[in-house]
């Protein structure tokens, strides 16, 4: 497991963790939701995820595009932003 583990790139390993911590805070909201079994209860427990989800997305994708920051210029790196930040304003709109 530890040779496994270790051929796996740093950036992409971490990446990948947040995005299983992601799904891990996802399932457990949806089985809080299931304990609660209210309506006004699993609306608050969807208003958390709502925080949580975007915040897990752009840390995931400051953490790949700054590893990417040699190999991208400047322009590309503002375009991709402005498409982030296209994404983000399409989920709050």
């Amino acid at each position: 497991m530890k040779r496994w583990l270790s051929m796996i790139e740093p950036v992409v390993l971490s990446m990948a963790g947040l995005r299983l911590l992601s799904a891990a805070i996802e399932l457990s909201a949806a089985i809080a939701m299931l304990l609660f079994n209210d309506v006004k209860k699993a609306v608050a427990v969807n208003a958390f995820l709502a925080i949580v989800g975007p915040l897990i997305f752009i840390t995931t994708m400051t953490i790949g595009l700054l590893s990417l920051t040699d190999e991208l210029s400047f322009s590309k790196l503002f375009f991709i932003a402005i498409g982030v930040g296209f994404i983000l304003f399409a989920i709050y709109k």
